[in-house]
């Protein structure tokens, strides 16, 4: 029985399971070591609660709008390499035809590698 297993610390939940040397919920999808107490770590989602990571690729799911410019990034747009950062735009990237700026991950769709 598995009810050792310590909840989940990012949702709460009791159903968590082990995963070779981790912990993991199968409910929310967060994994973590045992015994570790780190509350701090920040895992970032896109629009449809995947995990987003350094590095991944992402579609643009909805027509933005550019600060100072007279076009905007489409519906569809695929932007590689992307790196994680602490703020309001979490993201921080490369867009084709526009060049460096942050995306807030709510607006992007992890693409499946």
């Amino acid at each position: 029985m598995t009810d050792s297993l310590p909840p989940c610390p990012a949702c709460s939940s009791p159903y968590t399971y082990e995963a070779d040397a981790l912990l993991a919920c199968p409910e929310c999808g967060h994994e973590w070591a045992p015994g570790s107490t780190d509350e701090d770590a920040v895992v970032i989602r896109d629009s449809v609660g995947n995990v987003l990571a350094d590095g991944d690729t992402v579609t643009v799911i909805k027509d933005l709008k550019v600060k100072g410019s007279s076009s905007s990034i489409k519906v569809g747009t695929k932007v590689r390499g992307i790196r994680l950062v602490d703020g309001d735009h979490d993201i921080d990237c490369k867009v084709p035809g526009f060049g460096q700026m942050g995306l807030k991950s709510q607006f992007v769709k992890k693409v499946s590698d």
